[in-house]
């Protein structure tokens, strides 16, 4: 069987990669997911009558799409007895999975994006993600879908209507970004739980994902006071238990986050989305299962600055 990394260059498949990675990372929420759904397209697409492909990359996306609305049934079905709240798989390579248009929202790969087309059916999913972010025409969605185009541009007009009222009016700029992360984590290391809350917005949430794994907060945590305790509680607990913590700025999901480390182990990643220049929501991912990929890259950067 073909690796993931062995595709040949000259391959018509490798051209698409990124795009189809992109496409299926924000189909499914999950890097791991999207790449076994890229290895069995490619394997349909070795397999299949060459001649009478004669768009390769249409056959492609349609393929992916496909995949990935499979999947997407076993998946919801196992998010539903999910242990906690449930997050994307953290990726620190977003540029990876760009599907390289000139479309504003194709570049965002937030919690916060992907948590609203979590909220979509899938067929709304797929004809948003397919016409708004990759450009395809609603006669290629069409036939992904196995519906009318009509159908299709109606699934398309009710996910961004959804889309819009989630998504900020006025995001912030990667450096207000940092500067309010920066801030927050000098806040985290006081204890203060007053400095905390004064960085947040008053309907600010927190997410912690540790899938039954890892000890996590049950239930988002709503309001500014609630989060501004639940971690000055965390920083508490730290200091009282020793130990070391490091703090490792990276690009998550496309805005600067941490990639946090407690006694040397990766523990989890912390990102927020920003709102009226205060922070909205946190997200936390503790579940080992998807933090694969982000211990593999910083492995992989250590090696090589050595």
């Amino acid at each position: 069987m073909t690796g993931r990394d062995d595709i040949g260059r000259d391959d018509p498949f490798a051209a698409c990669r990124g795009r189809l990675l992109g496409l299926a990372y924000r189909m499914l929420g999950s890097r791991a997911d999207a790449e076994d759904v890229l290895q069995d397209a490619y394997l349909r697409f070795r397999s299949a009558d060459q001649g009478r492909v004669r768009n390769v990359e249409a056959f492609l996306v349609t393929t992916v799409t496909r995949l990935c609305l499979d999947r997407l049934k076993s998946a919801r079905a196992k998010r539903e007895v999910y242990v906690g709240p449930w997050l994307p798989e953290p990726v620190i390579d977003g540029e990876a999975l760009s599907p390289e248009t000139a479309v504003e929202i194709a570049d965002d790969l937030s919690f916060a994006l992907m948590l609203t087309l979590e909220k979509l059916s899938a067929p709304e999913r797929a004809a948003f993600l397919l016409h708004d972010v990759f450009d395809a025409p609603f006669s290629q969605i069409a036939e992904s879908l196995g519906k009318s185009e009509a159908a299709c541009r109606q699934l398309a007009t009710r996910a961004r209507k959804a889309v819009r009222g989630e998504r900020p009016s006025r995001p912030a700029s990667q450096e207000a970004h940092a500067a309010l992360l920066e801030r927050f984590a000098e806040a985290l290391a006081t204890g203060d739980a007053s400095r905390l809350e004064a960085l947040l917005t008053a309907d600010a949430v927190a997410y912690s994902d540790g899938g039954g794994i890892k000890v996590a907060a049950l239930n988002p945590i709503l309001g500014a006071e609630r989060v501004a305790l639940f971690f000055a509680g965390l920083a508490r607990k730290h200091r009282a238990r020793g130990g070391t913590i490091a703090f490792h700025a990276a690009e998550i999901n496309g805005a600067p986050g941490f990639v946090i480390y407690v006694d040397g182990l990766l523990d989890h990643t912390f990102s927020i989305d920003v709102r009226d220049d205060r922070i909205a929501a946190i997200y936390v991912v503790r579940n080992p299962e998807k933090l694969a990929a982000v211990a593999a890259a910083f492995a992989a950067d250590e090696a090589s600055v050595c």
